[in-house]
């Protein structure tokens, strides 16, 4: 039988237009997921928000979702022509979030 692991699922978060400010000025930062569960933006969003949020959460999440004002691209594709929080995450997708609010 064999106790094999499943693999990570590995991805890259991108921060940018001020977006990395609120995950300690990291622009870009590589993930190995727990690949044993089905990882989508809705519960990729939960992690971040545990995991690495750590400026003023309230800039970037708004209830289950980003706030209006923040761009999701996944591979370079708006999130809205992928499903949004339901699209499913695959090996090496790349999750770039762009702020687009400005000033204080």
């Amino acid at each position: 039988m064999g106790s094999e692991k499943t693999p990570d699922l590995n991805i890259i978060l991108e921060f940018s237009a001020g977006a990395e400010l609120l995950f300690g000025n990291v622009k870009r930062r590589q993930l190995a997921l727990d690949g044993a569960q089905k990882w989508t933006i809705g519960s990729l969003l939960k992690w971040m928000h545990a995991n690495i949020l750590t400026e003023r959460a309230e800039l970037f999440i708004q209830g289950d979702t980003v706030r209006p004002g923040i761009l999701v691209l996944i591979n370079d594709t708006d999130w809205e022509l992928l499903g949004e929080l339901e699209y499913e995450l695959q090996p090496n997708d790349t999750v770039l979030f762009i702020s687009t609010l400005h000033g204080g």
